[in-house]
């Protein structure tokens, strides 16, 4: 009976224990609110105690959090490193592959050359210009380049972005001239897909992909196959890249370009010494005075 009596009284006080704290708890809570409307320093110096208190708590507890992600995340790079590599191994295999064939038809070429006599190409003459303005709209595609005919620029020459043509010059002022992209409206080129060797007319429609029109033949052109500037029309010398073949679906064949638009800041306007789609504009020679029948030496 004694301990049946002692073990109703415990009950009884951890039942009055936990109303109490409940009140307490509330009674605080209200106190907090109603000190907290009046003395706002109070409560915001109390508040930055407590987080000071509790932050090196907060920080001990968040370490191991940290650390588990740190830890996955080099794992993760680990991986993506080991898969990296072995594609940088295969492909430095295909490079010197490539190297050593180079390097051979270079030697082929220059004893070639050698035994043919073969007149060489002269060194285009060129100007770095920098894109100063976007003219491109859904009307046109156009940039404005920082040098004119006062820098030797001529209507007609192309425009290089490293070895990849982007177009060519469609106006000129005295310092400063219109590049006319390849993918514009009224840019039509001859080029050749390097791969079948068919020739081809690359025409720009304002959009990202030019497409070719006037496909000689009825060639086999794949996704991937390189699309360079042909001789014809002595427009541009051969051999210049433009881009690869995008989609040959819906009866368009649609290249894409080797450098896009946005990506363009500092370009080469060369001069090969050819025209064809834009004549150069000759610079005007002076007038020679002429001598009339009355001016003598003495005069």
């Amino acid at each position: 009976m004694k301990q049946s009596g002692a073990v109703g009284r415990l009950a009884t006080l951890r039942l009055l224990a936990q109303r109490f704290a409940f009140v307490s708890l509330v009674v605080a809570a209200v106190a907090l609110m109603i000190l907290g409307k009046a003395d706002i320093v109070l409560i915001e110096r109390t508040r930055t105690a407590v987080a000071d208190a509790i932050a090196p708590m907060l920080d001990a507890m968040s370490r191991p959090a940290a650390t588990i992600a740190e830890i996955s995340e080099s794992i993760r790079e680990l991986a993506n490193l080991r898969a990296e590599n072995a594609r940088l191994k295969q492909e430095n295999l295909r490079l010197q592959h490539w190297q050593t064939v180079a390097r051979r038809l270079d030697a082929e070429n220059s004893v070639l050359h050698d035994h043919l006599n073969v007149v060489p190409d002269p060194d285009p003459a060129f100007i770095t210009a920098r894109v100063i303005g976007d003219l491109g709209s859904a009307f046109g595609h156009s940039m404005l380049l920082n040098a004119g005919s006062h820098d030797g620029v001529r209507k007609g020459q192309a425009v290089l972005s490293g070895e990849a043509l982007i177009g060519y010059i469609a106006e000129v002022g005295d310092r400063s001239s219109r590049l006319l992209l390849l993918t514009d409206i009224n840019a039509k080129i001859p080029v050749l897909v390097e791969n079948s060797r068919t020739r081809a007319i690359l025409s720009g429609d304002n959009k990202a992909r030019p497409k070719l029109n006037y496909v000689a033949g009825n060639p086999s052109i794949s996704v991937g196959d390189r699309v360079i500037t042909a001789a014809s029309g002595a427009a541009f010398p051969p051999g210049l890249p433009i881009g690869i073949i995008a989609s040959t679906a819906e009866g368009a064949i649609r290249v894409e370009p080797f450098v896009r638009r946005h990506e363009l800041e500092f370009v080469a306007v060369v001069d090969f010494g050819l025209g064809g789609i834009l004549p150069f504009e000759k610079p005007a020679m002076p007038e020679r005075r002429r001598r009339g029948p009355d001016s003598g030496a003495g005069n």
